[in-house]
């Protein structure tokens, strides 16, 4: 996000879309306007929201609604609403599903809620990846969409590029995630105070997730990182990355680092260790077991490479931010 424009966030409206969601987001993300600006004293917003609707009688996708008109760029997020009542049939909004494929293409993160999460998985961004839906919808969506790693008693699954919230209102817990991100975690509980709404523990989360950089504009790179998103927890070599990339290993490594901040051997462990992360907070598996889900040989080296990014042992990661109820064990 630069500094002298504010990060975008796009809400696409498709036949059949909830308008609570579209509209409680934009006033949500106003309220995390305000807040950034009385915290840092800014005179410029920091976020602009736009509402996108896709005609049903064609392929275009219009701009209805600016909360700060100026040049057109880039958005920082898409999010498609949560449905009225029952999930879309597939193919009702292809122009939705495609206008979403091309802006995660050019390093948006995509994010869906509660039964937009079947348009989000009717683009192919969802195959291989976890996600959430409201419970009501799981065993549909399992079904249309086998690939997809279905986490039903999550309310949002952040998997870095991509954001699935469940439940019909679990909108406002998608935007303070998204805020949380974007905003830093002191804007995000400004936010959620204002609301009256319990951002679930997110004070006690003072040690900041991972938010992999994606709009750099590399191509190239930002491929890479998608597939990396999936293949999180398996083993992979830099040649291989670099032949995904179509580039030679010294000109990879240069410009991932150059797109990323990291290398790729970093970067890719950062992946494990948010995972693991959600496996002690949300799980009750042994720090062995999760060590070995994340793609660990050795346990003990899962410990310190967890310790030296987090600054805390697994053990005493779990202590700290584990849930009381914990959820049931990976499978």
């Amino acid at each position: 996000m630069r500094a002298d424009r504010p990060a975008e966030i796009g809400l696409i409206r498709f036949p059949g879309s909830q308008a609570t969601t579209v509209h409680g987001l934009t006033d949500l993300f106003s309220y995390a306007n305000h807040f950034a600006g009385a915290r840092g004293g800014r005179t410029t917003p920091a976020l602009r929201v736009r509402h996108w609707q896709a005609d049903p009688g064609s392929d275009t996708v219009a701009c209805t609604f600016d909360s700060h008109p100026g040049p057109d760029g880039p958005p920082a997020v898409v999010i498609l609403p949560a449905t009225q009542m029952a999930p879309m049939a597939p193919g009702c909004s292809p122009a939705s599903v495609e206008w979403v494929r091309a802006r995660h293409a050019q390093g948006a993160i995509a994010a869906a809620v509660c039964g937009g999460v079947f348009l989000l998985a009717e683009s192919g961004l969802l195959a291989g990846r976890r996600a959430t839906t409201h419970w009501m919808f799981a065993e549909e969506l399992g079904r249309r969409f086998p690939g997809i790693a279905i986490e039903p008693e999550r309310v949002v699954i952040d998997d870095g590029d991509i954001v699935t919230a469940g439940g019909v209102l679990a909108w406002a817990d998608l935007g303070l995630s998204l805020v949380d991100r974007l905003l830093g975690p002191t804007v995000m509980l400004d936010t959620a105070r204002f609301m009256l709404f319990d951002p679930a523990g997110r004070e006690q989360r003072f040690y900041s997730g991972f938010a992999p950089r994606l709009q750099h504009g590399d191509r190239a790179i930002l491929g890479v990182q998608h597939w990396l998103q999936t293949q999180a927890t398996q083993p992979v070599a830099v040649a291989d990355l670099a032949g995904r990339a179509g580039l030679g290993q010294r000109t990879f490594l240069r410009r991932f680092v150059k797109a990323t901040g990291l290398r790729p051997t970093e970067y890719h462990q950062r992946l494990r260790i948010a995972r693991a992360r959600e496996l002690l907070e949300f799980g009750g598996d042994t720090v062995e077991r999760i060590a070995a889900v994340v793609g660990y040989e050795d346990a003990g080296g899962f410990r310190r490479v967890f310790k030296r990014v987090m600054g805390l042992s697994p053990a005493d990661y779990r202590r700290r931010f584990g849930r009381p109820a914990a959820m049931p064990a990976v499978r």
